[in-house]
């Protein structure tokens, strides 16, 4: 089978999600014939996506969140005038993607949450079946439950992952659980995860792990360590340079490092808790390691909002409003690391998407 994979290009989850899937499709003998990834002005693809992936990786413009001045909460009003401000080039985009589609004739695509995949497939209808794989399907699924109120939030998250699945044959939901109830248009299915964190030893060493999406919330960090100076922080966000040349901050207890998917997961098997703005996969990373987690939401981020209750429900960690590393700290001393549900329920996640894939 030939296959072609699309990629938001926010953060960091659907980019490693996209190496497993490419990594088990092609051990299986099938062929990825090109990944597109949606790409702004205010994400860097990272070079590991670049190193793991074997297949022409094409970048294309596609709709993105604008963020205030300090890179930190995100401005919904805005974001709706600059991308409806770029509709030109997004129509390049569908036009691309059409090309390589007609260029390399794929059986399906397999889509990772990616917007104009779905307003692709409602305008030029190729004959290739469209299997949409990503945490957010979850919002679709009449059991998941929503934290209360938000309910303009609500509506917009679902109305935009609709979009994403025109014209979509599956719709596989990553999640930190089962959901018993089974529904036609949603398969709940386990977290896809990546074959390195499986041959991790888990230890703890007296550091925190910091992942940052935006990398604004920086400052919160110095903040706190300025009372708290003893305490060693490993922190990965975009721009690392930028941060290490523009803040002033204690280089010796805090480290700051570009996005490495190798070196991150070393770091989160050795940390006594990990921080994050609630991403899904740097969650269920943890999750397997048995680390305790504290999510802080980005700011207008109603996605992320609705991970760190889920998350928590799940058992995963506590959420807060800022990233004040002593609620973490008291947290992890009574954290139980080990309770084995969420490696039970990931056992079999490559046979089950695997299985659901190559049935659609």
């Amino acid at each position: 089978m030939k296959y072609i994979l699309t990629v938001q290009g926010e953060g960091r989850g659907h980019m490693t999600q996209a190496i497993t899937m490419y990594d088990m499709l092609i051990e299986q003998g099938h062929t990825i014939c090109a990944v597109i990834v949606g790409s702004s002005s205010n994400r860097e693809i990272p070079n590991f996506f670049y190193k793991r992936i074997q297949a022409p990786i094409i970048q294309i413009p596609s709709p993105n969140f604008i963020t205030d001045k300090k890179n930190k909460s995100i401005n919904i009003t805005k974001s709706v005038f600059f991308n409806l401000f770029k509709i030109t080039k997004y129509r390049k985009s569908l036009n691309q993607i059409d090309e390589l589609v007609n260029k390399y004739k794929p059986d399906t695509i397999i889509n990772f949450f990616d917007l104009l995949t779905g307003l692709y497939f409602r305008i030029h209808k190729p004959k290739a079946k469209l299997v949409c794989i990503a945490h957010q399907y979850i919002y679709l699924h009449p059991d998941f439950e929503f934290p209360e109120g938000n309910e303009i939030d609500r509506f917009l998250i679902k109305y935009y992952t609709k979009l994403t699945t025109i014209r979509s044959s599956k719709n596989l939901a990553l999640s930190f659980y089962n959901l018993h109830i089974k529904n036609e248009n949603v398969i709940i299915v386990p977290p896809l995860l990546r074959k390195e964190i499986f041959k991790l030893e888990s230890k703890q060493e007296d550091f925190f792990l910091v992942y940052l999406v935006n990398n604004g919330y920086f400052e919160e960090i110095i903040e706190w360590h300025k009372t708290n100076q003893n305490i060693k922080i490993h922190c990965f966000t975009d721009n690392a340079e930028k941060i290490k040349s523009n803040y002033n901050y204690n280089k010796e207890k805090i480290m700051v490092h570009a996005i490495n998917d190798t070196l991150f997961l070393e770091m989160m098997s050795k940390a006594k808790g990990i921080a994050s703005t609630a991403g899904f996969e740097s969650v269920c990373e943890a999750m397997y390691l048995g680390k305790p987690v504290m999510m802080v939401p980005i700011k207008g981020h109603y996605e992320q909002f609705c991970n760190s209750r889920d998350a928590y429900k799940a058992g995963a960690g506590i959420y807060a409003d800022k990233f004040d590393l002593s609620k973490l700290d008291n947290f992890s001393i009574t954290f139980d690391s080990t309770s084995h549900f969420f490696k039970n329920w990931i056992a079999n996640a490559k046979f089950r998407i695997y299985k659901e894939i190559i049935s659609t």
